[in-house]
């Protein structure tokens, strides 16, 4: 028996693909974008990835104003840096407390309402690509919903939490974007390895009611971001040492190498401020040793309108009403001293 109450069949993904279309115009952007994307973790192009934006975009006006930020300085540095905008639309919460996303609430001060979600989040995604030529970065975390979006995004991330995830690790062998699988919040090395090499294989499985059969991702790769040790405390796995040690690791897996670093969560510890340097301090590495230069692809990092976070309901335009980011001024001038500092 289930203790679930069926409030109403949602719609499947090609119904809301079919409402609100892509035009051949920005097919054509997202495909440009996609190559280079896949040429970047291939190693034809030299350039760094950022993974940029918000913890979480809770409100399409500010996610917008930031990423029309976004647009003026990825053209600055488009030489050396090609930014993916950061826009998640689901949100894991470590107790289940808390707000999840647009995807739940396109308010964040109202109650859950997941058609209005749905809609809204693609929308959002649609008005990137189509008023500043950005595809963009979500998590999956709900793999039977990746449908709603399959055909706008740039990147995916697979959380801390999700890794271990058979249908996570399944689903993402049958996409075609780069997939990035972070590190487990308890920081095993295996079993971020084991994930990657889930989706980069291929497989049979269940999706979405279908018998599926997929050919394998060999744009998966690892997402460090740090872990909390068995008291509790953050601890980061971004330095110099770890670096080489995952280099070895994946050939000893006879996986390519291939990882970006976020540099907040437990690499932080937290203190959101610390991503300046972190992200410097990352970019050194790679700067001094050839094999952290050619598996460390980009960062990521979370950045919004405003310094910190606010609570629900404060009312602070572009302000995270989850975890604190680097507010725009100090956003931007890392974006140019990161494009600088880049060999």
């Amino acid at each position: 028996m289930m203790n679930l109450d069926f409030l109403r069949q949602l719609p499947v993904p090609q119904e809301v693909k079919r409402e609100l279309p892509l035009t051949l115009e920005m097919e054509e952007v997202r495909d440009k974008r996609a190559e280079e994307i896949r040429k970047i973790f291939t190693g034809e192009s030299d350039k760094f990835l950022l993974v940029i934006g918000p913890c979480s975009a809770d409100n399409s006006e500010a996610v917008l104003d930031y990423m029309g930020r976004l647009r003026r300085v990825a053209d600055e540095v488009e030489d050396r840096i090609l930014i993916i905008p950061r826009v998640y639309t689901n949100k894991p919460r470590t107790t289940g407390d808390g707000y999840k996303g647009m995807l739940h609430q396109p308010d964040p001060k109202s109650k859950p309402d997941m058609y209005k979600g749905i809609v809204a989040i693609r929308e959002l995604h649609l008005a990137a690509l189509r008023d500043l030529g950005f595809t963009c970065a979500d998590e999956m975390l709900y793999p039977e919903n990746h449908g709603y979006l399959s055909d706008l995004l740039a990147y995916v991330a697979v959380g801390a939490r999700s890794v271990e995830d058979q249908q996570h690790r399944l689903t993402a062998s049958g996409l075609e974007e780069p997939v990035g699988m972070k590190n487990p919040t308890g920081g095993q090395w295996d079993v971020m390895l084991n994930a990657i090499h889930a989706a980069r294989s291929s497989h049979t499985f269940i999706y979405r009611g279908w018998e599926c059969t997929s050919k394998g991702n060999p744009l998966a790769h690892a997402i460090l971001r740090g872990y909390v040790d068995s008291r509790g405390r953050c601890e980061p796995n971004y330095h110099y040492e770890n670096l080489t040690e995952l280099y070895y690791l994946f050939e000893e897996a006879q996986m390519p190498p291939l990882a970006l670093v976020d540099v907040n969560h437990a690499n932080s510890g937290k203190q959101y401020l610390e991503q300046i340097r972190i992200a410097r301090d990352v970019v050194y590495s790679r700067n001094h040793n050839d094999h952290i230069r050619r598996m460390v692809k980009g960062l990521m990092i979370e950045s919004y309108v405003e310094d910190g976070a606010q609570r629900i309901g404060e009312n602070v335009f572009g302000k995270s009403i989850t975890d604190p980011c680097l507010g725009w001024d100090k956003s931007y001038d890392l974006i140019l001293r990161l494009a600088d500092e880049l060999e």
